[in-house]
């Protein structure tokens, strides 16, 4: 198994892409707008991913957040709320916020196993912080860590509740970035104190299945690579002070704050620690380049990514999407 996450490039597999990925042999696969047409293809599609590799536990992930970040939109599927919209009902009413986010959660999740997507890339643990870019802005669950925290369990508990595996994100916080990292490398100079309160979120959930790191330098920690690329922030701060021993997958490697060749991107990340690289945009170029040179996933990086799928097993639905719904529109009114 190759510790990279692939993309791809439609609404049903290429015979290309059927043949590379069946050799290749991913650590899983994400899907994005251009993947999801209705419920039927969808579901064919995911189904094809499973068969591919005989396992009904392959990754199949997506970014379904709520608000501006969701790859499956109406009016085939409904419309989530922002994460701000939860953060500013916890101001007001701490337990019916957690309350609501955890039955939002739970809805999104019933969404994504009805269409055989079983990995989300949610929740955000960064930490809003004022006058950094807007990358972040309503997708995070507030400006305090306890509150991001205690939010960001019950969104993991909601979506494990209807078997979503949820994916902590961006290790070791993105919230201070002055710019978007999909566009440039953001460099964060705030000190080791400082930066306490970006680690606060994910040292509480360190126990959550999965992670993503960011593409942001902390010069606190490492003056001359971001977090995905720095042995430093990973082993010393994400894997050592947060406590992290989750499946840790880098954001994606085709954002601008890297750069160099796809297969460096890859290994490196990999040789800095994370146990997958991520690659999204499903181009069979970059694809094979990557595939040349990224080798076979570690033995306990298999056994990481074995866990988190293995804490989603046996997970029944649950609720219905129509109550779940409900009931979160009926705590989010007193907001």
């Amino acid at each position: 198994m190759q510790p990279v996450i692939y993309g791809m490039s439609g609404l049903s597999l290429t015979p290309d892409e059927r043949d590379f990925f069946r050799d290749a042999d991913p650590a899983g696969y994400i899907l994005f707008a251009r993947n999801c047409e209705d419920k039927d293809q969808m579901r064919t599609l995911t189904d094809s991913l499973r068969a591919l590799h005989g396992r009904d536990d392959v990754p199949i992930l997506i970014d379904q957040e709520g608000g501006r970040v969701a790859r499956m939109r109406p009016p085939v599927w409904p419309e989530f709320p922002t994460a701000e919209r939860f953060a500013d009902l916890y101001r007001v009413a701490p337990a019916s916020a957690i309350e609501a986010a955890r039955a939002n959660a739970q809805a999104i999740a019933v969404v994504l196993r009805e269409v055989g997507v079983n990995v989300n890339c949610l929740p955000l643990l960064d930490v809003r912080e004022e006058g950094a870019s807007s990358i972040i802005g309503d997708r995070a669950l507030g400006y305090e860590p306890m509150q991001v925290a205690a939010l960001g369990r019950a969104v993991l508990e909601g979506m494990a509740a209807a078997g979503v595996v949820g994916v902590v994100k961006h290790m070791p916080g993105h919230g201070r970035a002055p710019v978007d990292s999909h566009l440039e490398l953001p460099v964060v100079d705030a000190s080791e104190e400082a930066l306490e309160i970006d680690l606060e979120p994910f040292t509480t959930l360190r126990n959550a299945p999965m992670g993503m790191t960011a593409h942001v330098v902390y010069t606190a920690w490492d003056n001359e690579r971001c977090a995905s690329l720095s042995p430093i922030v990973i082993e010393a701060i994400i894997r050592g002070r947060i406590g992290f021993d989750g499946f840790l997958m880098s954001d994606d490697l085709s954002m601008h704050a890297l750069s160099g060749r796809f297969a460096d991107r890859a290994r490196s990340v990999v040789e800095a620690g994370c146990d997958a690289g991520l690659h999204c945009s499903g181009d069979m170029v970059e694809m094979q380049d990557i595939a040349s040179s990224i080798g076979e996933m570690s033995p306990r990086s298999r056994e990481r990514l074995d866990r988190a799928m293995a804490s989603v097993a046996g997970a029944g639905q649950g609720a219905p999407y129509e109550e779940l719904a409900a009931k979160r529109d009926s705590l989010l009114a007193y907001a």
